[in-house]
């Protein structure tokens, strides 16, 4: 489970993130919506542990990210935005590498490779170099080491960015599948992933959230019942008011 609570983060006087508070439980796939800019990243890292909040706190299976982070990270498995890989290493010494950094050893490490190469669709690429992947797959390398410590929490920043239509759907129906078992958070402005993986969704702009529900109850709050004039209305005032 998945609790935030008052998290805010500011840059000298801009706020990224400003007083957001929600909840994702057990088998729930939450998407967090929002134009760029909004603050979905930062707030993703903020639940991670990668930087600090300016005020507030993200509990992770009942452990605060600011009192107990390393038990807290030990619950999540998390990909970042643009997420690096080692591009001498093959797909499998990259991961094997990942298990060592996550203090799995022996068969332990071996069945958690093995695990995290079936579930993301790696056995063709398993022994090639990263640098001869091509990007789906490189995507699909960064997604697999986020899953080796079987962890409960998921956190995923943008997972189908840059991917083309077939590589979206096996990510989007993978996210599906593990969100039986897991609580993922995951972040996208790609509006058709909401009915693709989500069993909720939020939608934030500037670093507030202005839209919590169902994707049902979501598409109910638009007169048109659209997502998308849904997303429009509450993220585009600051262009209203210019063209005004």
């Amino acid at each position: 489970m998945i609790e935030v609570e008052n998290l805010t983060k500011h840059f000298g006087p801009k706020f990224a993130v400003n007083d957001l508070s929600f909840t994702v439980k057990p088998g729930e796939v939450l998407g967090f919506l929002g134009p760029n800019g909004a603050g979905k990243s930062t707030t993703m890292r903020m639940i991670t542990g990668f930087i600090t909040p300016s005020s507030g706190d993200a509990r992770v299976c009942g452990h605060s990210i600011v009192d107990e982070p390393y038990l807290a990270k030990q619950k999540i498995g998390y990909l970042p935005e643009s997420a690096p890989l080692y591009n001498d290493m093959t797909v499998i010494g990259f991961l094997k590498f990942c298990a060592d950094v996550r203090n799995l050893s022996g068969p332990a490490k071996r069945d958690a490779v093995e695990r995290a190469i079936e579930t993301c669709f790696l056995q063709s690429v398993a022994k090639q170099s990263i640098d001869t992947l091509s990007k789906g797959y490189r995507h699909r390398t960064c997604l697999a080491q986020s899953l080796l410590h079987d962890p409960e929490v998921l956190i995923l920043d943008e997972p189908t960015d840059g991917l083309d239509p077939n590589q979206k759907h096996e990510v989007r129906q993978l996210i599906k599948r593990l969100g039986k078992s897991k609580t993922i958070l995951f972040s996208t402005h790609i509006l058709e992933e909401v009915d693709a993986s989500c069993t909720r969704a939020v939608i934030v702009d500037r670093g507030k959230i202005v839209a919590d529900g169902t994707p049902a109850e979501l598409k109910a709050q638009s007169p048109s019942g659209s997502l998308h004039d849904l997303f429009r209305e509450l993220t585009t005032h600051d262009s209203a008011h210019s063209a005004a």
